[in-house]
C-alpha cells in the first residue's frame, strides 16, 4: 500500500479492502478488517511526504516482499515521482507494531526455479538502485523508519534509503540473516551496501552477517548499522523531524507543484504468442533463432514546446510513454523468454522528430516532469546494460539511432551500420544529441560514451565535436560509434553468422563476459552489487547447500537441520 500525505490532506492507492479514516488529529488505517498496528499522527501534513507502506497480511502474520510486491513497490515509486511532485521525502515503514519487514517468503524461494530466483533478485536490485537513483539526481530523498524487526530482504530495501531510524524497544532489531539461516547471500544489495555505503567495519560486517538475532540499540549506531535510534513515545516525533530535514534537501517543487502530477495509466499493448506491440516500442520474437528484435519508434508529429503543453498530455507525451513501454518490454523479455539469448535492437521514425525530443528535453530539463521523465530514460536504459542477454544493434535504412535513440547502440554489445557507399542518399545515419554526452550514465556512473573510450581525451572530444550531425557509416567507423559495417551485399550474411555463431556459445560463459565486458573501467557501488548477483549469487543458488534435497532454503522453517557438503570450493 501507498500512502500520500501532505498540507491538503490524505489520500491512498488502496490494495484491496482499505479503509482509512480521519478522526481530529489521527488518521487510522484498516485493511480487510484489520485494524494496522498503530494510527498516524496528522502533524505529519505539516509538510510534504509520503509514507510507503508494505504489504501487510492478516493480524499476527509476518510483512512479506514477494516478486509481486517487488513490482508494486516499483509501480508505488513510479506514481510519487510522476503522480505527486509535491512529495519530498519518502517514509519507507509498516503499519505494524514491532515488524518492520522479514524479507523475501523462503517457501517461495525455495520453490523456485533457479531463472526465477536470480530475475527477482536483479529486479528488487533495480527497484532499491532506483530509490537511490532518485535521491542522487532528482532529489527524492528516503527515510527507513523502522518500526520493528527488520531482517534480509527488508533491510536491504531500508538501506536503500539515505537514512535508517531504528525504533530503540530492546527488542526491534537489523539483521542479514541468510548466510547462517539459508546458506545463501542476501540477494538484494546487503552486503555490498554495509561495506560501501555504510562503511561497517569488516570485522563488525563478519560478526553482523553471521548473526541469526541481529544488532539492536545504540549498538546498531555504533555499528554503522542505522543513523539514530529512538524511543518508541519519541519515535513518530523523530520520523517527522527527519522526514521534514531530507524534505529540506530535496530539488523537487513540492506544494507549489500540488495537483500537477501525471496520472500514469495501464499501458495499452497487445501480446500474442510471438510479438508485443506497444504505440513506440514493437518486440518480435524468433524462437528458432533464439532472437527478439526489440524496435522502438521516433514521435510520430511534432511535440510540445512547453512544459504546460508536456503536462497537458500526461502520460501519453512522448518521452514519457516510451521510455514505459520500454521498460515494461524489457522485463517481459527478462521474465518469460529466458531461451531468447539475443536481443537485435532497432530504431525507426523521423530523424527529426527524434532530435526535437531531445532538444525539448535539454532545454526543459529543469522542470520537474521533463526532469523526472529524464530519469525514468536514465533507468530504463540502465535496465538494458544490466540484462544477461547479448545485445546487437542493427543500424539499416529507415533506422532513427537520434541522440537518446542511440543510447540503444552504445549499450550494445556490438553495432553493426549498413553502408551504401553507391546510394547514400538512403543511407542510415547515426546522430549524437547533448543528451548523449552525459545525461544518461550507467550503473558505473560513467556516460556510455565515457565507457566505449574509457573517459580519453581525444576521442571524446571528436565525438563531442559532431553533436547535431548525421553520420553515415563511414564516418561513424571513423569515430569507433559503430562494430562494423557491412555493405548491402554482405549485411543479410554477416549478421545471420553473427547471430548463428552467439546462439551455438554457452549462455553462462556469455553472461560472464558481457558482464566483465560492459562495466570495464568503472567500478561502483551498483556494479558491485551485479557483479555478485551474477556470480556468486548464481553460483549458490545451484549449489546443494542451498537448494538441494536437505539444502538451507529446501528444509527452512520445516523443523530439518539442512545437510551442508563441507567442502570448501
Amino acid at each position: 500500500m501507498l500512502f500520500f500525505i501532505a498540507q491538503d490532506g490524505f489520500e491512498h492507492l488502496a490494495r484491496g479492502g482499505v479503509l482509512v479514516t480521519h478522526q481530529r488529529d489521527r488518521l487510522a488505517v484498516e485493511l480487510d478488517g484489520h485494524t494496522l498496528g498503530h494510527e498516524v499522527d496528522s502533524d505529519h501534513v505539516l509538510e510534504a511526504f509520503a509514507f510507503v507502506v508494505l504489504s501487510v497480511r492478516q493480524a499476527g502474520e509476518p510483512i512479506w516482499v514477494e516478486h509481486g510486491r517487488a513490482i508494486e513497490l516499483h509501480d508505488a515509486l513510479n506514481r510519487i515521482r510522476f503522480e505527486h511532485p509535491e512529495v519530498k521525502s519518502v517514509v519507507v515503514t509498516s503499519l505494524k507494531d514491532r515488524i518492520f519487514c522479514s524479507g523475501a517468503n523462503i517457501f517461495m524461494l525455495g520453490l523456485s526455479t533457479h531463472a526465477w530466483k536470480v530475475n527477482f533478485c536483479k529486479f528488487t536490485n533495480e527497484t532499491r538502485n532506483g530509490i537511490e537513483d532518485s535521491s542522487r539526481h532528482d532529489g527524492l530523498k528516503f527515510l527507513a523508519a523502522v518500526n520493528g524487526a527488520c531482517a534480509g530482504g527488508g533491510y536491504e530495501l531500508a538501506l536503500a534509503c539515505d537514512q535508517i531510524l531504528l525504533v530503540d524497544d530492546r527488542s526491534s532489531a537489523v539483521s542479514l540473516p541468510e548466510v547462517p539461516l539459508l546458506g545463501v547471500l542476501p540477494g538484494t544489495g546487503g552486503l555490498t551496501r554495509v561495506t560501501d555505503k555504510r562503511h561497517v567495519r569488516h570485522d563488525h560486517a563478519d560478526l553482523f552477517c553471521t548473526s541469526v538475532e541481529g544488532v539492536r540499540g545504540q549498538r546498531a549506531v555504533d555499528w554503522r548499522l542505522v543513523d539514530a535510534i529512538a524511543k518508541p513515545a519519541q519515535f513518530a516525533e523523530q520520523t517527522r523531524q527527519r522526514a521534514q530535514a531530507l524534505a529540506a534537501q530535496s530539488k523537487r517543487p513540492g506544494l507549489t507543484a500540488a495537483g500537477q502530477g501525471v496520472s500514469l495509466n495501464p499501458l495499452k499493448k497487445t501480446v500474442s504468442a510471438d510479438a508485443l506491440v506497444y504505440e513506440y516500442v514493437q518486440v518480435q520474437i524468433d524462437r528458432a533463432r533464439r532472437t527478439a528484435t526489440l524496435t522502438v519508434a521516433a514521435p510520430k508529429a511534432a511535440l510540445p514546446t512547453t512544459p504546460e503543453a508536456m503536462l497537458a498530455q500526461g502520460d501519453a507525451w512522448y518521452p514519457l510513454q516510451m521510455a514505459r513501454e520500454l521498460d515494461d518490454a524489457i522485463l517481459s523479455l527478462r521474465t518469460n523468454e529466458l531461451d531468447v539469448g539475443t536481443w537485435l535492437l532497432r530504431t525507426t521514425g523521423d530523424a527529426a522528430l527524434a532530435r526535437q525530443s531531445d532538444e525539448l528535453l535539454a532545454a526543459h530539463q529543469d522542470h520537474w516532469l521533463v526532469n523526472e521523465t529524464l530519469g525514468l530514460l536514465r533507468r530504463t536504459l540502465a535496465r538494458v546494460d544490466v540484462s544477461s542477454r547479448s545485445l546487437f544493434a542493427l543500424i539499416d535504412q529507415g533506422s532513427c539511432f537520434v541522440g537518446t535513440l542511440a543510447e540503444l547502440a552504445f549499450a550494445a554489445d556490438r553495432a553493426y551500420m549498413l553502408d551504401l557507399p553507391d546510394a547514400p542518399e538512403q543511407a542510415p545515419s547515426l546522430e549524437l544529441t547533448e543528451l548523449n554526452l552525459g545525461r544518461f550514465p550507467m550503473v558505473n556512473h560513467q556516460s556510455r560514451l565515457q565507457r566505449r573510450f574509457y573517459e580519453e581525451t581525444a576521442p571524446m572530444a571528436q565525438v563531442a565535436s559532431v553533436v547535431g550531425q548525421s553520420l553515415n557509416a563511414e564516418r561513424a567507423m571513423a569515430l569507433g560509434l559503430v562494430t562494423a559495417t557491412p555493405d548491402d551485399i554482405d549485411w543479410d550474411d554477416e549478421i545471420r553468422l553473427a547471430i548463428e555463431e552467439r546462439a551455438a556459445m554457452s549462455p553462462d560463459g556469455l553472461t560472464g563476459l558481457e558482464a566483465n565486458l560492459r562495466f570495464a573501467s568503472n567500478e561502483t557501488m551498483e556494479t558491485r552489487i551485479f557483479g555478485r548477483l551474477s556470480a556468486w549469487q548464481n553460483w549458490i543458488f545451484n549449489r546443494p547447500n542451498a537448494v538441494g534435497e536437505k539444502g538451507a532454503l529446501k528444509v527452512f522453517g520445516k523443523g530439518e537441520k539442512a545437510v551442508f557438503d563441507l567442502n570448501r570450493v
